[in-house]
């Protein structure tokens, strides 16, 4: 037992150089933290390969009483009347807002472009206002500016009034048209985020179903036919049920199209292709096309150059065709009122919609 002590002592005594002299290699086993940097390095790589694509971060801010900001969130309930005011980040911002503040130039909206920052406001807001509100920075050479997809921010606004639970429209009623290829809207939003909303047809009455299939409901845009056929034609409206209150839309008028979309499809037709000096004559240009999709219409005419007078009238329809088609009819008529040999050679008509545009040609000669 005396022996001990001394072999316990000897035992600590030693364990100071074993920890130290370990350290140098120790210093190696640092190796292992080395180690768990090294899948870092692909990390990296995944980040920058990451960066590569553009990462979108929301630009937009949210003014709050008392100076205090907030990003919104993608959908905002507001009661009507109250002020909005929205901020986004940049030098050069472009602005996106419900086309309906556009269309009556409304006053009650303003857009203030700053050194740093864009700002929105909206005063004395009503119901009608309900809708998206988006912003997007600008990269500009020159003159010319794209959108940068990189800064952008938005936000859908319900702006709640007393009584009114749909989106109010201009008029009592509306025409959507059906076309097979591509999708067709039935525009009845909500101000109220939990609005039940249903789609009735009128005749015979009775609620048509949106299975997500054929018809889905977008509460940004309203009741969407992804697939439009002639069966779904017919006059329909759509009722909303929030806090114990119901309301009926609008009633829309849905037509199905049989021309298909692209440029005019156009002729052209004189009233005599032979004249005789002193007459009258005229030529009819004429287009079949989409109900919705309007038509503009140029002549170019013998006479022009000596600004001989001549009578242009331009005019359009909706005309059915059989099993509920519907199809636009858009002509244009120049007139000649004694009819000379300065008017006899071609007649052209050029017509064009947002597609494209088709020139057709006649003759008419001096008899």
């Amino acid at each position: 037992i005396p022996f001990l002590p001394p072999c316990v002592c000897a035992v600590t005594a030693q364990h100071p150089p074993k920890n130290k002299r370990p350290k140098e290699p120790g210093e190696n086993r640092i190796k292992p933290t080395n180690k768990k940097v090294k899948p870092k390095i692909p990390k990296i790589k995944d980040r920058d390969s990451a960066d590569s694509t553009p990462k979108t971060q929301s630009i937009m801010m949210q003014v709050l009483d008392k100076g205090r900001f907030q990003k919104p969130a993608a959908t905002l309930s507001l009661l009507a009347g109250q002020t909005v005011e929205l901020r986004c980040k940049g030098s050069k911002i472009g602005w996106s807002y419900p086309a309906y503040l556009d269309t009556f130039k409304d006053s009650r909206l303003s857009v203030k472009q700053n050194e740093r920052y864009s700002q929105l406001t909206l005063v004395n807001s009503t119901s009608a206002d309900t809708g998206e509100f988006s912003c997007w920075g600008q990269l500009c050479s020159g003159y010319i500016c794209r959108k940068d997809e990189a800064k952008t921010g938005s936000t859908y606004i319900f702006f709640t009034e007393k009584g009114e639970l749909f989106v109010p429209s201009p008029s009592y009623f509306d025409v959507v048209y059906l076309n097979p290829d591509r999708q067709a809207v039935v525009p009845c939003r909500v101000t109220v985020l939990s609005a039940k909303v249903t789609l009735h047809r009128e005749f015979p009455a009775k609620e048509i179903p949106a299975n997500g299939t054929d018809i889905v409901y977008d509460m940004k845009r309203g009741f969407v036919y992804l697939q439009p056929h002639s069966e779904h034609q017919g006059v329909v409206y759509c009722r909303a049920e929030a806090g114990g209150r119901s309301q009926i839309s609008i009633k829309y008028q849905l037509l199905y199209v049989e021309v298909p979309s692209g440029p005019p499809s156009t002729t052209i037709l004189a009233s005599s292709n032979k004249v005789r000096s002193g007459d009258d004559v005229s030529v009819l240009c004429t287009v079949l096309g989409e109900p919705d999709v309007e038509v503009e219409f140029r002549w170019i005419f013998p006479g022009q150059k000596d600004e001989r007078p001549v009578t242009i009238q331009d005019t359009w329809r909706l005309i059915h065709r059989g099993l509920g088609h519907t199809t636009r009819i858009s002509q244009s008529v120049i007139t000649v009122e004694d009819f000379e040999t300065i008017d006899a050679g071609y007649y052209i008509c050029t017509a064009q919609n947002l597609q494209g545009q088709t020139t057709v040609a006649t003759t008419v000669e001096f008899s």
